[in-house]
């Protein structure tokens, strides 16, 4: 008789827990997804909670990186790189941190750079094999520098302010405000290896002294001092002194000028009113050849609209805010990845993109950079627009009304629309948008 009870009790305890197990698990279907918790989780039955080793911190900045888009498919590279995640080298005057090919496989044509200088620090005379373009966000730097004509130039450049130095051209940078900093582009993605870059005092060190002597016409023990190994960066007074007697119209000016100011210009037409898109190449910089570039404010929730780059592979570097990007490489294969300050990336050449201010409330600041001597970009959008109609209804199964309604001019940043938009942003103006920028450098 008691083993007959034991019995029931048994059969009974096994079917209240089998009624309750499936009841827990729809509980835990009805939690939601828990991307935002760092978790590979959607809430609709795929995936699980991480439970071995993982970085937390990593894993809540990165939410795309556990699956959230569902229209993410196939292998596609990771195209992202991080300041953060760079070696860092400190010397006396200030410090650098780089993205190289190393670092960042899949850039090809471009290697990245922060630098900061402290007042008065200078880096040091130097030229290199590939070009250099560098774009101020904190402080004043002072730039010097020589071409093969004997032409010259001495600038001070500010928050916003571009220089670009053509391959081969001599030059320096000084810091002339307590703290100076500024994004450093090469068009050259393996910068680090030999023959990239020559340092003046690291060439005077290595040759002989009777030869320096002869050269210079000067006393053998001028160049007694001389440090070796090359310091990169060097303490020292802020300038001043000016270039006197060189020839007349030796002086870099005009279309021939190293230096661009972005915020003395209009900002290209973006007719999406989603936030301030200034270009920057060879057909309002004459001189930059090789590199072109964009600096780019988007609003709130605005959107980069779908495009592709036809000249060129895109890198970027992500100066302020918080945003997204979904890179489609073909055949069916496409990732997304999350944005933040200091990170870099570099989307394939002709692949197809956007990228979208996910903060409610902060603009995202970005620079696009091209190995090219001009910005090109393709809109989906006006594409679509601009062919037959029902070719396009055909090939999208969409309306036919929708498809002739597609705009016809291209939007660029298109700003988050009122229907769902959490908190409506007003339009800042250029002025203070770059002023932003600059506080949170």
């Amino acid at each position: 008789m008691r083993q007959s009870l034991n019995l029931v009790a048994l059969v009974l305890a096994q079917a209240l827990v089998g009624d309750a197990l499936p009841q827990s698990r729809g509980l835990e279907r009805r939690r939601g997804p828990e991307f935002s918790e760092g978790q590979p989780v959607d809430g609709k039955g795929k995936g699980a909670r991480i439970m071995g080793g993982t970085n937390r911190q990593i894993d809540l900045q990165n939410p795309d990186n556990l699956g959230q888009q569902s229209t993410d498919a196939g292998v596609v590279p990771n195209l992202k790189w991080s300041f953060s995640d760079s070696k860092t080298r400190i010397l006396k005057g200030g410090w650098v941190r780089e993205q190289v090919i190393t670092d960042l496989p899949s850039s090809h044509d471009i290697a990245g750079a922060q630098q900061h200088l402290t007042k008065g620090s200078i880096r040091e005379l130097h030229w290199h094999r590939v070009a250099e373009w560098g774009f101020v966000y904190n402080g004043s730097v002072l730039i010097s520098a020589v071409d093969e004509f004997g032409r010259y130039q001495d600038e001070t450049l500010n928050f916003g302010d571009i220089w670009y130095f053509p391959k081969g051209v001599a030059h320096t940078v000084q810091g002339l405000d307590d703290d100076n900093e500024f994004l450093l582009v090469f068009d050259e993605a393996d910068f680090d290896k030999i023959g990239t870059t020559f340092n003046v005092d690291d060439w005077v060190a290595h040759t002989p002294k009777d030869v320096l002597a002869k050269n210079f016409g000067l006393d053998p023990k001028v160049f007694d001092s001389v440090p070796s190994p090359n310091p990169y960066i060097t303490e020292a007074d802020v300038s001043t002194k000016s270039v006197t007697g060189a020839p007349t119209g030796s002086e870099l000016t005009g279309d021939a000028s190293f230096v661009y100011r972005t915020l003395q210009h209009e900002p290209e037409p973006a007719p999406g009113s989603g936030g301030v898109f200034y270009k920057i190449d060879s057909t309002n910089f004459p001189v930059s050849k090789t590199i072109a570039a964009t600096f780019v404010t988007l609003k709130p929730g605005g959107l980069r609209e779908l495009h592709w780059h036809p000249n060129a592979e895109e890198w970027l570097y992500f100066h302020s805010g918080t945003g997204r990007a979904t890179v489609f490489i073909g055949n069916g294969a496409a990732r997304t990845f999350d944005f933040r300050s200091g990170d870099t990336a570099a989307f394939p050449d002709n692949s197809g993109h956007y990228i979208e201010n996910t903060s409610e409330t902060e603009d995202l600041v970005w620079i696009e950079i091209y190995k090219s001597d001009r910005v090109a970009d393709i809109s989906l959008t006006q594409w679509l627009a601009l062919t037959p109609a029902d070719i396009v209804a055909q090939t999208l199964k969409i309306p036919i009304d929708i498809a002739e309604g597609l705009k016809k001019e291209k939007q660029l940043l298109i700003q988050q629309s009122a229907s769902t938009s959490a908190s409506p942003s007003s339009a800042s103006s250029t002025a203070s948008s770059a002023t932003a920028a600059s506080t949170s450098a």
